[in-house]
């Protein structure tokens, strides 16, 4: 499995991010200058999207690290003993929580770091619980240990607790370095703001479809779903599931029933699940990046989570017209 996006993704995000980061220039480049600062703490994310949020806050005033390469996701991350030690000399930990890094705790048990702040931007957001179905059986035979557990995670996809997030690592970062306290908040408001605009774009887009279901890969999509009145099905629970004949036919019932125009395929799965069943249905395959993995390039400029997202509705309301 290719951890790059296909060619189509790249040069939709780079036109995307193009335009996003000429009208976001303020808020990525806010933070108050603390680049001569010797004592600039050390921060550790996670994966993409919360290596995104964590550098608009950061700024300047502190020095960010993602534990998992960009091109990975914490599906298929294996730790390194370099991570341990990434964990050991940091003053932070930021993750985005609700089970979705299982790995952690071994990493951070292991690097002995007793003055660690580790950073949950999940805490106090509302989640929805997940929708794998308990003791489903795979072509695969993966079990439910490889399932996302009762909730949800993927959070991020919905700008609105994006923000929610973003607020909660300015505070973290706020209580772990109060000498950039007024950089962390002036740069989470700026993005924040950003985050509550991109949802009103969205809101505006999809106000058309309330009420109408889209398919996607593996069980990312209900937090975005909620939040704009939509239905998200899925195929499989997790990206290493592949599909029992009875998700296929439960995803062709769907499609047959809902008129569906595209099934949204991820960049980093392919279109391995779908090929089959689209033509078989007589419908298009489009894309919807959960971004749990992307570039390197992309992963250092914030303005990635706008230019992604304004992709993603923009081939959802294709999928749906």
């Amino acid at each position: 499995m290719s951890p790059f996006p296909s060619p189509r993704p790249l040069l939709a995000l780079a036109v995307g991010l193009s335009s996003f980061l000429l009208a976001c220039r303020p808020a990525v480049e806010s933070a108050a200058p603390q680049a001569g600062r010797a004592d600039r703490p050390k921060v550790v994310t996670t994966f993409l999207p919360i290596t995104l949020f964590t550098r608009a806050v950061a700024g300047d005033c502190a020095e960010v690290t993602a534990l998992i390469p960009a091109a990975s996701g914490p599906h298929d991350f294996q730790a390194k003993p370099g991570d341990v030690a990434a964990i050991r000399n940091a003053r932070v930990l930021v993750k985005n929580g609700l089970g979705m890094e299982s790995f952690l705790d071994k990493l951070v048990q292991g690097a002995e770091n007793p003055t660690l702040k580790v950073i949950d931007s999940s805490r106090g957001i509302a989640t929805l619980e997940s929708t794998d179905e308990p003791g489903g059986e795979h072509a695969d035979g993966l079990d439910d240990d490889h399932d996302h557990g009762p909730i949800n995670p993927h959070i991020w996809l919905d700008p609105v607790r994006a923000a929610q997030q973003v607020d909660n690592i300015r505070d973290g970062l706020i209580a772990a370095d109060p000498a950039c306290a007024e950089g962390y908040r002036r740069n989470a408001a700026a993005f924040s703001g950003e985050l509550r605009q991109l949802n009103t774009e969205f809101a505006k887009q999809l106000a058309p479809f309330r009420g109408k279901t889209f398919v996607v890969v593996h069980d990312f999509a209900p937090y975005v779903a909620e939040r704009y009145g939509l239905m998200a099905e899925h195929l499989v629970d997790v990206p290493e599931q592949n599909p029992s004949p009875a998700d296929l036919a439960r995803v062709a019932d769907t499609v047959k029933n809902t008129q569906l125009r595209a099934l949204l395929s991820e960049p980093q799965q392919g279109n391995r699940s779908f090929n089959a069943l689209a033509g078989d249905l007589g419908i298009r395959i489009s894309v919807f990046d959960p971004m749990e993995a992307g570039t390197e390039e992309a992963s250092k400029i914030p303005a990635t989570y706008g230019a992604v997202m304004r992709r993603n509705v923009t081939d959802l309301v294709r999928a749906f017209r």
